[in-house]
Order: structure tokens, then sequence, then C-alpha cells
């Protein structure tokens, strides 16, 4: 007999189809006058987008029609196959703005960080599950958590990728406390992390800079210190209340570096107004209050930490970089989940989803008739 499963959440999968949708429309806007002034056709980046956005959407739906449940088995040979990637990125990775965070074949960029990220959080579920009696012991059953979340975050700040790597610790430790591990146990962790990631990112002048622009607000019309930012926030107060209009953007012409990517809710900013920025983060609410729900309902441990450990994170990665756009937290290199240019990125984020949708069916929350 065929197993009987319940529907998917329809809200989070018409939330996450929207972004991938509208990204669309923003990406071409705020990319088009860069690529006519570097590769001589406005639409060069829009058709790379396109690609992307259409595996995405094939990856969200062959993923969300697979048992969550299966994945147990392969989660270790995945992550020690990302960090071997990781491993091979800091030997062999093109170096792009002075950091090796890619993996080149052929014409294709591949960013191994976004599959750690997400290996690290499907094992972690697993390993949380496995040692769910053993988690009291430091040696036998936080220790083996600990070792995999310190290589992965130690091997992409090598890259240099600090905001990557800090995400991978926060969203570990917050996957870790849900998951029952000791209080003491993480304190003995935060406790010498928090120096010593606070040390590396001082370490490096231009680190150390991003961090006084962010307190001070200094920087110059050059390109230099919090110009980027400067111009982003010109650019939400140039849209208003309802915005400029799709295509209008004026901080895209050659005005705000990243316009498409880091920076693209400054574009949506400017041409859908507050309004815009509104919806486009309710959207990222809405995601997140579903993906607790279905945790919440979830049939099993292994299923209500991957729901958690998912919808972290793709809300947290809005909500950072929102903040970033607005100038609330220091300038990061972290993309707008579904919506900024990147394939790596939008396929893992969508293979995620596509993972949550499945948990949703095989709850009760969405019975068939």
């Amino acid at each position: 007999m065929r197993k009987h499963r319940n529907h998917i959440d329809l809200s989070i999968l018409i939330c996450v189809l929207t972004l991938m949708v509208l990204s669309l429309g923003v990406v071409y806007s705020a990319s088009s006058s860069w690529a006519e002034y570097k590769f001589g056709g406005s639409e060069r980046l829009l058709g790379s987008h396109t690609i992307k956005v259409l595996i995405g959407f094939a990856a969200l739906f062959v993923f969300m029609n697979i048992d969550y449940k299966k994945y147990r088995k392969l989660t270790k040979p995945v992550l020690i196959g990302a960090v071997l990637l990781l491993a091979g990125t800091l030997a062999l990775g093109g170096e792009v703005k002075g950091a090796a965070r890619w993996l080149r074949f052929g014409g294709m960029g591949f960013q191994p960080s976004e599959l750690a990220k997400y290996a690290l959080i499907f094992h972690l579920c697993v390993l949380l599950v496995q040692k769910k009696d053993k988690l009291g012991d430091f040696k036998t059953g936080y220790l083996p958590l600990l070792i995999w979340t310190g290589l992965v975050t130690v091997l992409v700040i090598l890259q240099p990728n600090f905001s990557t790597a800090a995400m991978i610790l926060t969203i570990s430790l917050i996957l870790l406390f849900i998951g029952k591990v000791k209080i003491s146990h993480l304190a003995l962790t935060v406790a010498p992390a928090i120096p010593l990631m606070i040390g590396y990112m001082l370490s490096a002048p231009y680190r150390m800079q991003r961090v006084m622009n962010f307190f001070t607000g200094g920087g110059d019309a050059s390109g230099g210190g919090n110009y980027q930012l400067r111009q982003g926030i010109i650019g939400f107060g140039n849209g208003g209340i309802f915005g400029l209009g799709p295509g209008e953007s004026r901080q895209r012409d050659l005005y705000l570096p990243e316009s498409y990517g880091d920076f693209v809710f400054s574009i949506v900013g400017e041409e859908y107004g507050l309004i815009g920025t509104v919806a486009m983060m309710g959207l990222f609410l809405l995601i997140l209050l579903r993906g607790i729900r279905i945790a919440k309902h979830a049939k099993d441990d292994f299923g209500r930490y991957l729901a958690v450990g998912i919808t972290l994170s793709i809300t947290l990665y809005a909500v950072v970089n929102a903040g970033v756009s607005l100038g609330l937290l220091p300038t990061t290199g972290l993309p707008m989940p579904f919506v900024s240019y990147g394939g790596s990125a939008i396929v893992f984020s969508a293979i995620a989803i596509g993972v949550l949708l499945n948990i949703s069916s095989q709850t009760d929350m969405h019975p068939r008739l």
C-alpha cells in the first residue's frame, strides 16, 4: 500500500515562490546598469539569475516529495564531503575580493559554504537524536556536536568569510540549545568563542574599519567607509512610502555597489517603498511562524529539530540582511534569501525549503479529506 501523506504547508510554498519570482524583476532592475557597463547588455545577469531560480524551483519540488527520514543515513557522508570541499576551496578556490569562497567548474561557480551550512544543520539534528540520552555528558554527548560545528566554522572563517561563519555558529548553538544540550556546556563554548571571533574580526584592517564605521558613522564619498551603506539608505529615502515604481531605481546606476547582491533590499525599498519592504519582511515572518508550527507538530525529534534549523537559516539571514541595509548592523556579505543574485544560496535554500515542506506533509496540520 502506498504510504498516506497529508498536504504540504501551502503558506510557506507560496511565500518562497513569490520571493523567487519577484527576485527576477528586482535583480534585473538592480543589475541592468552594471551589466550594460560591464558586459554591454543589460540582461546579462538576469539570464544567469533566471537559470538559477528555475533550478531552485525544480530542486524545491523534487525534495518536497522525498521522505525527510531518508536523510538520517546520509548526513555524515554529505557533511564530510562538504568539509573536504571547504578545504579544497582554501587550496584551489577562485579568489574574489580577497577571499577564496568559490570553486569553479567550467563557467559555473559553486560556494561550498552554503552546502556546508545545511549539511551541518542536518547532521547536528541526527546527532541530537542519536545522543539524546548522552547530551549531559561532555565527552560522549556534547563533544562530537562541538567538533563538527567548530570544524565547519573554522574552515569558513579561513576563506575568510567571517559573517557566514558567525551565522553558522549562531544557528548551530541555537539548535543545540533547542536540542536540550546543557547550558553549562554551551556557556563553555560561547565564553571563549566570543573574544576569539571579536579578535579575529578586528585582526584585518578592512574588518576593523567596518566596525569602526558602524559605531562612528565614518566614511567618505570615494567608495570607502560607509559609502555603500549611505547609498543604500539614500535608496530607501528615494522610495518613501510607495516607491518610485518597478525599474525606476536611481541608485542602481553605478551609485550603489552590489545593488543586485548584498544590498538588493535597498533597491526593493527604492522601487517599492516602505510598503514593499514591509511586505517582503512579512513573507519571511510568515515563513518563521509556519516553520515553528511545523516543528511543533513534527512526528519525531529529527523532523522537529530539522524544521527549526531550516527555518532559522532562512529567516535569520533575511533579518541580518535587512538590518545591514538599514544601517542597524555592521556591513556583512550575507544575501537576502531567494532574492539576492546568486546560485548556490538560492538552490540550497530551495532544497532546504523542500525538506521543510516534506516534514509539514507528515504532520496533522493539513489532513487530506
